[in-house]
């Protein structure tokens, strides 16, 4: 397959950035004080430009996990993955948990990791209609998905070019249920991870402290920015932090 587009800026030891259903642009706003003390590798998920289009024009965890398997074994970075980027990211790490120096996970749809859990079940019904029926979806069910994962202009009028394009985009995509990336391997690896989630949804909240636990990870809170969590007041700073002291262990 043609490689992804990455994106390089800064100085220092290499942290890869993997973006979800949103553009890395969008994903990543608020992290740009970071490329004064690290090179940020900008990952473009296939079916974003200027990457190459999705396989069989879709979005797919498995085909994600393969592409950054290529990118983490270049040089072993830190990796920060946001929502369904978290997805590939998990699988490509678990495969060779050695290709990594440490994960950032942020909101993921890791659904099967709070059982029986009604909020969380609302959440998957509501992502898994979007995904399977994009903008011929009950329209009730794609604003309320729609405003939970942070995209701008949700209101009863005409939905924004860019959300429409956005939708659009996932429209097919591979279900986010369907993962079992392999977490044991990556705690018995000794990986660090720091799990980070902003406040704004109970269901994410129980994903995210399930994750927390079955990695053995840190747990950040960060509220303010919704779903796009790194443009959270102080997140940035406890991501440095983490970061660092990674980096420390790792000399």
């Amino acid at each position: 397959m043609d490689a992804l587009t990455v994106r390089r800026s800064g100085d220092g030891p290499e942290v890869v950035l993997v973006h979800g259903g949103a553009g890395p642009r969008s994903t990543w706003a608020g992290l740009e004080t970071l490329a004064a003390r690290w090179t940020l590798l900008m990952v473009y998920r296939r079916g974003f430009e200027p990457s190459p289009p999705g396989v069989d024009g879709r979005q797919d965890f498995v085909v994600d996990a393969e592409d950054l398997g290529a990118v983490f074994r270049e040089s072993r970075p830190h990796v920060v993955a946001h929502s369904y980027g978290v997805v590939g990211t998990l699988l490509a790490a678990a495969e060779q948990p050695q290709s990594v120096r440490s994960l950032t996970l942020i909101e993921p749809p890791l659904y099967f990791l709070v059982p029986g859990d009604p909020d969380v079940a609302r959440l998957q019904e509501l992502g898994d209609e979007v995904l399977l029926d994009g903008l011929e979806a009950d329209p009730d069910v794609l604003r309320e998905f729609l405003a939970l994962t942070g995209s701008p202009g949700i209101d009863a009028g005409r939905l924004p070019d860019a959300v429409v394009a956005a939708v659009l985009r996932a429209h097919g995509g591979r279900l986010p249920g369907q993962a079992r990336p392999n977490l044991a391997a990556l705690r018995a690896a000794g990986v660090p991870a720091l799990v980070a989630s902003g406040a704004h949804s109970a269901a994410l909240e129980r994903i995210c402290d399930a994750l927390a636990e079955e990695l053995g990870a840190q747990r950040l809170i960060a509220p303010g920015a919704g779903h796009f969590v790194p443009a959270a007041p102080g997140f940035t700073d406890e991501l440095e932090k983490f970061l660092s002291h990674c980096e420390g262990e790792s000399r």
